[in-house]
């Protein structure tokens, strides 16, 4: 188990990404091509999981800056969910506005189409406690989107992909994470993807909640928050949080998906959506 008693960085999609050295070492990069955290441009097209993953963009209704997360397309009965972290739908505690996902985005082009989104969930606890490492396990959010030239989101996408619910302590193997990371050797406009084993990461106070999975494969830049950890066609966790970029061994902070107020959050949200299209 990997302690996070380090300072860890929320990947704030408008602060450049500092990658001028190395934080992964060579040996520790299972990314074919694979660059100083760890990542490499995805091939063209999108296609698979790769072609329902994309962005999540926003308005922060008092600065007016616009956020920019990623997402991936959640399978569900109402084919209108869309999976990130939940500090992607807040900036400095304030919900974002104008909130739409972009699946296969890909530079600056939006070729499944624009989904704006209708409403959006969070476990409660996230919403109402000041942001801290302990809230970790908990950073996760759905979006539910509106219908589009009277289709649903995975009428276009294709069917979406489903929770992998792991339990607090375990590891996993094979893990493939997909992002937009933006910065000085990032566009922002393109997806970029890592492979890594994971193992439980613990926070300091009482072993409460579902844990978190932690990669030292990759070190997720800033853009990269919301994106899906895969793993044999599920997703296992979002990508949550990072280590500071000048840590020369970083790592990555994954939300898992195996908590009781996820699932409950799921049905909510699933739910809600079906009732709009009665």
């Amino acid at each position: 188990m990997l302690r996070l008693v380090l300072t860890l960085a929320l990947l704030d999609p408008t602060v450049a990404a500092d990658v001028s050295q190395r934080s992964i070492p060579v040996r520790k990069v299972l990314t074919p091509g694979g660059d100083r955290l760890g990542f490499a441009p995805v091939p063209r097209p999108y296609t698979g999981a790769r072609r329902l993953t994309g962005v999540l963009v926003g308005r922060d209704p008092v600065t007016g800056t616009h956020l920019m997360c990623g997402g991936s397309v959640l399978g569900s009965r109402s084919r209108s969910l869309v999976l990130t972290a939940a500090h992607c739908l807040y900036n400095q505690g304030r919900p974002l506005k104008q909130l739409a996902f972009l699946p296969g985005y890909d530079r600056g082009s939006p070729p499944l189409g624009v989904w704006p989104a209708v409403r959006t969930w969070v476990p409660a606890r996230y919403r109402d406690r000041p942001y801290s490492a302990k809230l970790l396990p908990y950073d996760v959010g759905i979006v539910g989107v509106a219908t589009v030239e009277q289709q649903a989101l995975e009428e276009v996408t294709g069917p979406g992909l489903r929770p992998l619910p792991t339990s607090r302590g375990s590891s996993l193997r094979g893990l493939e994470l997909l992002g937009y990371p933006a910065g000085k050797r990032y566009p922002g406009t393109r997806m970029y993807h890592c492979l890594g084993d994971a193992v439980e990461g613990t926070s300091e106070g009482p072993a409460r909640g579902p844990g978190v999975l932690v990669t030292r494969n990759c070190h997720a830049a800033a853009g990269g928050s919301g994106g899906p950890a895969l793993h044999g066609g599920a997703i296992a966790g979002v990508v949550s949080s990072s280590s500071p970029l000048r840590d020369r061994k970083g790592f990555t902070v994954l939300t898992r998906l195996g908590d009781r107020s996820f699932t409950r959050m799921l049905a909510e949200a699933d739910e809600a959506m079906l009732l709009r299209k009665r």
